[in-house]
């Protein structure tokens, strides 16, 4: 474990330190405690579930814990299709009676410290307030959105003619838990930003353990297989069923919607568009740049759906050569990177060069040589890795800064994907 030094105006003789599993139980009442809810018994075999030796921490003052913080290991794709292992970090609380002394600090330091020990070269989070994360290095590196459909008013769902020869069949629980895996895996691989499911979620996803407050209520679940038979996808849903007046109101919510490709996902959105009874269709996490309503005979009925459009994953760029050179790129082309770290993991400058096919490389470069033509902090650097936005609306914003001309256009050119990123699970 790195050795950490206490910041100025932390308080003395509160302790930060890995927990044990034993120790669950009072962990977890903190964790419940800090997200406002009852402390309850901590849910000990649910933390335990979850529990990854040495990567669970708690600050204790007297002996009590009131402060937590947890991380584990989840693999995330960037562009191109790689994958990279980052820290992902979660669980983050400090109690009310403790606030204001330095103890988030101190444990993010200690976690993103021993990352980088582990050879981590991004740190990701979900982020509940916006404007703590950005201090330690963390930029906004995902969206989403949310919709709701007027089924009458949509008409037909356009799909490709492959997805017209494909089947549907409804599943059980424990055929989910037999296809999902593999399904998602095939997924994920398909769209930057998205990460693993680790078993334990899965048996979080389809009921085999439940959380603190847990409503868990077995979905239905419907497989898409293509014209040759195999799963391409797979589409989760619950109905509310309103019949006001003997007339039916019902909605559709869909929990998870799983597409191996384009042609699968626009069946499986043809398939919930024509359930029966259904007078309109939710769906409350979907990739920003979704095609669905262009997939509808009138767009306009695809209306955004309450919280319809946030940042979700944060990132947190840890090692900038490896990290920049596992990605693809839009265009050949090189720019120097002017990176300020207050940690110090990615501080100093960068330069990230791209071939005509894609491929590219970043190197650390001395402040003698080469001069940097975009200046920038560690949080720009982590929401401009994904491609989650352009460097020229991060410097219409005054969040990086151009050091040569055209500067943010060659880095634009650089970074850019078709679509946005997309993280369509939590941590």
């Amino acid at each position: 474990m790195a050795t950490v030094t206490t910041p100025s105006g932390s308080s003395d003789g509160i302790e930060i330190r890995t927990v044990q599993e034993a120790e669950l139980a009072d962990w977890g009442r903190a964790v419940s405690s800090g997200f406002m809810e009852a402390k309850g018994d901590g849910a000990p075999e649910f933390r335990s579930a979850q529990f990854d030796p040495g990567r669970t921490l708690g600050a204790y003052d007297r002996g009590r814990c009131v402060g937590t913080f947890r991380s584990m290991a989840r693999e995330l794709t960037v562009p191109g299709g790689a994958t990279l292992t980052s820290d992902a970090v979660t669980n983050v609380t400090v109690a009310a009676t403790h606030r204001r002394r330095g103890l988030l600090t101190r444990m993010m330091t200690q976690d993103l410290a021993t990352a980088v020990e582990r050879g981590d070269s991004l740190a990701i989070l979900i982020a509940a307030e916006y404007r703590i994360y950005g201090r330690y290095g963390f930029g906004p590196s995902t969206a989403h959105r949310g919709y709701l459909i007027d089924k009458l008013r949509a008409g037909s769902v356009r799909v490709p003619a492959e997805a017209e020869e494909g089947s549907f069949e409804l599943l059980t629980v424990e055929e989910w838990r037999k296809y999902g895996p593999e399904l998602h895996d095939r997924f994920r691989l398909t769209q930057p930003g998205a990460i693993n499911r680790r078993p334990v979620n899965w048996r979080l996803r389809t009921g085999d353990l439940k959380g603190p407050g847990s409503d868990w209520k077995e979905p239905l679940i419907v497989l898409h297989r293509d014209r040759f038979g195999r799963p391409a996808g797979l589409l989760t849903y619950k109905v509310v069923d309103e019949w006001p007046n003997m007339v039916t109101k019902c909605e559709l919510k869909v929990t998870d919607h799983i597409a191996v490709d384009r042609a699968a996902s626009a069946a499986l959105w043809r398939y919930a568009l024509s359930v029966d009874w259904i007078d309109r269709v939710r769906i409350e996490n979907i990739a920003p740049d979704d095609p669905l309503p262009l997939l509808l005979d009138d767009p306009r009925a695809c209306v955004d759906g309450g919280d319809s459009s946030n940042d979700f994953m944060w990132l947190r760029v840890l090692d900038a050569p490896k990290a920049f050179s596992a990605r693809t790129y839009a265009a050949p082309g090189r720019v120097v990177l002017q990176v300020t770290d207050r940690l110090g993991h990615v501080d100093g400058r960068f330069a990230v060069e791209a071939a005509a096919d894609g491929t590219g490389q970043c190197v650390r470069v001395g402040h003698a040589g080469e001069p940097a033509d975009v200046a920038l902090d560690a949080s720009a650097l982590g929401t401009l890795y994904l491609s989650s936005d352009s460097p020229a609306r991060l410097h219409a914003a005054g969040l990086i800064d151009e050091l040569r001309p055209g500067g943010v256009a060659r880095l634009g050119s650089l970074l850019h994907t078709d679509f946005r990123p997309w993280c369509p699970d939590g941590f």
